[in-house]
Formats: C-alpha cells, structure tokens, sequence
C-alpha cells in the first residue's frame, strides 16, 4: 500500500508538489472536501492509494456501477479515473497503478456531475444536463441538428471519438441524485426519471464508441431502464474484490494515519491504542458484502485526525428527513430496523412504493451489512458504528418526540443523571409527566408511533447509559445498567403496571443479575392509547 504524504509520513513525497507550509514537520495535509485527484496530487494533500482497483477495473467490464454513502469517496474515485484515462502518468508516481500500467493512452474522457443540484422543478434536471454538455461540448465541438440533452449527449460521444480516434471514457458522478432528490415526490421523480431514461440511453446506442463507463449513486433504481437495457453491466457494489475501492481500511489506518493517530492521543490524554479502539467504534464498521472488512468513513475519519477530537462529522453533511417520511408513511416499528433480515437482491434495489425501508437506510449509509445467513442468504442490517446511530437517533428524535423532551426539565440530561443517582421514581415521575403534557402529533399507527418515541429516547440515552433492548409480542422492555444500578423496564399498552411486572417476574428477566451486587430496579409501565399517557406504573 503506498500514498502522497508529507515528507516524514509513509508514503513519500509526490516530487512534483506544489509546496506549502505546513504547522508542524509531522503534521499531514487532508484533502477534506477536495475531490480532484489532480489539486491533491499537486498540493500533496494525503491520498490512500486505490489505483490497483481502478486498474483492474479498466481491463476488466466495460460498463460499471458503484453504490455507496454520501461521504465515501466516490467523487475522488470518479477524478482519479479521469486523471488515469487522460493518461495522466505524472500524477501516479509512486502510487500502485505506476507499476502496472504501460500504455498510459489519452481517451476522451467526459465528466457528468450531477451532484451539485437541489432538484426542486422540472427545468433543474435540464439545467445541469446543460451545464455539464456546454463543458464537453467546448472540447468536442457541438451538433447544430442536437436540442435536448439525450440528442446532444449522443452527438458529443460520436463527435469526441472522431476527433480523437479514440473510443470514450463516460464517468457519471452521483447519476441518481435528481431521483433521490425527488423519492417521495411522485410526478415529479417520474418526470425526471423519464427524461434520464432517455439521456442514458446513449449508454447503449453508443456502445461501439464507449471504451468504459462507470457511475456512482446511492441506488439501483428497479425502475431506471438503463440497468435492464445495460445487460452486461456490473455492479460492484457488493463485490468482494472491490469493497475497499473507497473508504478506509484498518490495515490503511495503521500504515498511512500512525503519526496523525499517535498525535490526535497525545492531544486526548490517552495511548494510541486507546485512540484507535475509539476511533474504530466512532468511524469504521461498514461492510459492503459478507466477510468484507470494516471500513471507515474517509470524511468522518480525517475531520477527526485534521481537529484532534472525537465528533460527529458525518451529522454535518446532511440530515434524514427523507428516511424520517419514508417511516412514517409505512407505519414502521424503528426497532425492526437492526432485526429484520433481507435479501442482497432487494438492497440493491429502491423502489419508494414499497413499505420496507431497509434498502434506503442501507444505500444512504444509516445501515451497513452484519450478520448473513448462508441457507436463507439473508443479511441483518445495523447502525454502522456510534456516530452514524447518533445522527440518525438525534435527528429523528424530533419528529417522535413530545416537544417538551428538549425542554427543561424533561431535557436528557435529567432523564440520564436519574438513572446514574439511582432515582428509579423520579426518572418513572418524569417520564410521565413528559407524555401527561400531550404535546405531541401522533403520525401513523399510535400503537407503533408509542413504541418509537420510546425507541428513540430509550437510544439517545444509550450514549450515556448502557441501553439494552429486547422485543416480546412487539412490546418494548429495557435493561439500563450503570456503574451501581439496574433497571429492567416492561412496557405495556392498554394494560396495566402489574401486568408488565408479572412479565418481568414470569420470564425472569431479572435472572441474569442474580450474583451481581448493584441494586436492582424493577419498573412496569402502561400506555393508555386513549389517553395518550404513561396511565399506570410501579417500582419494585
């Protein structure tokens, strides 16, 4: 593994630099927010070297595509390929692919971006379309008989290899973002969805000027037909060979960020291989197909590294109303999200119609591959690490929860230090009187609506408390431990608290802490669904 560091960091100095200073002889330059393969090279930002992988995929299938989250490097894989089949042999100086390729052949190669749009009417998805055919077309010439975007697509294909004589790169960066954009948008996603049919048709009809084509997206849309009419198309999404194409792994961790891990613990007061467990249990845990490595997330990981703290980064580069709506609508439990099992076939597909909401949270990166059953060939989905569960629990909180949760006193922080004091009645008390207020807007089923705003605060206290939670007959019961307490919690609806403590008792929940010196709560609770409030409860 090899990659362009600063002087004194593994990798070596790319000697065709552009220099900058930098704050400190160890200190590495991240290329946060930089995406163009060339600037990093030039100003010797740090690069993780994936070339083999691009290598092997040019000699291998023609056309390629490539699902992962936001914030996952694709956009710097997309520039990296440019910059290779532009036959950039300056940049790749000491990087893997150096000592593979021997050609080094100029293609024409054409950049679609479709990211940098919000998609709100009909004309946005023509204007980019626009935007990026004027940047081809200022290399390639333009067809006076070509108006729409599809016709002057086609006609720029045809007349970029006969200017060149040589067959076309297509790199098609984030290719889905106006169907994402618009999933729960019906008239218009069908508008845009027929017009990008057609646009990437030229995909087909162009084939025998197409030397290679790769896009990325978060999604195979089922509904797209460049996918049904592409039929040689590979999708290495769920590829084993190419899971590690972008984010990080822990063997690059260790060979490429040692002194910037070494610092960022010098700076927390802990050893380095305290950094490491920390940083791992915030950032990595994605896997992209059964048995693969654990990856981290490349902008989380280096914002971290680059500021020296542990923080949520990933939070600030976007928000999941559109998963929040997707839930609702369905009238889904938030609980099945990491115990429900399904096919790879339908996670690599997306189709808004269908009440399972499993295969949007795992192409926007909210859930990542765990466990897989060989006999059913069935994966289970869970959070991929601390940070991605805290975003997604923070910012669903809100449409779950009363309004006063956020308020004083029903703020978290008083839910929490209850439960370290060991005041089982005042967190019961509180609790009660947070559902009493009935500040709240039930969406959807109030049974299931009930056990997610329960789902929600029982999580967000999990990032302060050891939460665990376990289903019976759909029902919700908690074990909260602490350094000195207990607590085992039995929720009902339209019951009442002896019943949830006779449950408690029967299956024997408290069983396991029987040798265990700290003091044991046992607390029943009911919902009166007509009410909408905590009507009974008891501690023991």
């Amino acid at each position: 593994m090899s990659a362009h560091a600063p002087s004194g960091d593994k990798g070596g100095r790319n000697p065709h630099a552009i220099p900058e200073p930098l704050n400190h002889p160890n200190d590495m330059k991240y290329p946060i927010g930089i995406q163009t393969f060339e600037e990093i090279v030039k100003r010797d930002f740090i690069y993780v070297d994936k070339t083999e992988r691009i290598y092997n995929l040019a000699y291998g299938s023609k056309y390629n595509f490539l699902s992962r989250p936001r914030r996952f490097g694709k956009s710097l894989l997309l520039s990296t390929m440019k910059s290779y089949f532009s036959g950039r042999k300056d940049l790749f100086e000491g990087l893997a692919i150096s000592k593979l390729e021997k050609e080094w052949r100029q293609y024409p190669v054409l950049y679609l971006d479709l990211n940098a749009k919000q998609y709100n009417d009909e004309g946005s998805l023509t204007s980019m379309l626009e935007f990026n055919l004027r940047r081809m077309e200022e290399t390639y010439g333009t067809e006076v008989s070509a108006n729409t975007p599809e016709e002057r697509f086609n006609a720029v294909i045809h007349r970029a290899y006969e200017l060149t004589g040589e067959k076309v790169v297509i790199l098609i960066d984030e290719y889905d973002k106006p169907l994402i954009s618009t999933i729960d948008k019906p008239e218009l996603h069908e508008v845009y969805r027929t017009q990008l049919k057609g646009f990437y048709s030229n995909l087909k009809s162009c084939d025998e000027y197409i030397r290679f084509a790769f896009l990325t997206g978060v999604s195979r849309f089922s509904k797209l037909s460049i996918f049904s009419g592409l039929n040689n198309i590979s999708d290495i999404s769920m590829s084993r060979e190419y899971a590690d194409i972008c984010g990080i792994t822990e063997t690059e961790l260790h060979e490429v960020f040692d002194g910037s891990v070494a610092a960022m613990a010098e700076q927390q007061g802990m050893t380095k291989d305290e950094c490491y467990a920390e940083l791992k249990a915030l950032y990595d845990g994605y896997h992209f197909c059964n048995n693969s490595p654990g990856l981290y997330n490349p902008w989380s990981l280096m914002c971290a590294l680059r500021d020296k703290e542990f923080n949520n980064y990933w939070s600030e580069t976007g928000t999941p109303e559109l998963l929040v709506r997707q839930l609702q609508r369905h009238n889904y439990l938030l609980d099945d999200l990491t115990h429900q099992t399904i096919s790879p076939e339908m996670l690599g597909h997306l189709d808004f119609d269908s009440p399972n909401p499993l295969p949007l949270f795992y192409q926007t990166g909210y859930l990542t591959l765990k466990d897989y059953d060989p006999l059913f060939r069935e994966y289970r989905l869970d959070f991929p690490n601390r940070e991605v569960a805290w975003t997604f629990t923070n910012y669903i909180y809100p449409s779950y929860a009363p309004r006063p949760m956020i308020q004083s006193p029903y703020s978290l922080s008083n839910f929490v230090r209850d439960v370290l004091n060991g005041d089982a009645e005042g967190f019961v008390k509180r609790l009660v009187a947070l559902f009493a207020d009935g500040n709240y807007q039930i969406v959807g089923n109030q049974e299931i609506y009930f056990q997610n705003t329960l789902y929600v605060f029982f999580k967000l206290m999990g990032f302060y408390v050891d939460v665990e939670r376990h289903t019976s007959d759909g029902r919700l019961d908690i074990v909260l431990q602490t350094t000195d307490y207990i607590y085992i919690i039995e929720i009902k609806v339209d019951q009442s608290a002896d019943v949830a403590l006779r449950q408690i008792e029967d299956k024997h929940y408290a069983a396991p802490f029987a040798a265990d010196p700290r003091r044991l709560f046992k607390i029943g609770l009911n919902f009166n669904s007509s009410r909408r409030t905590l009507d009974d409860w008891k501690v023991v």
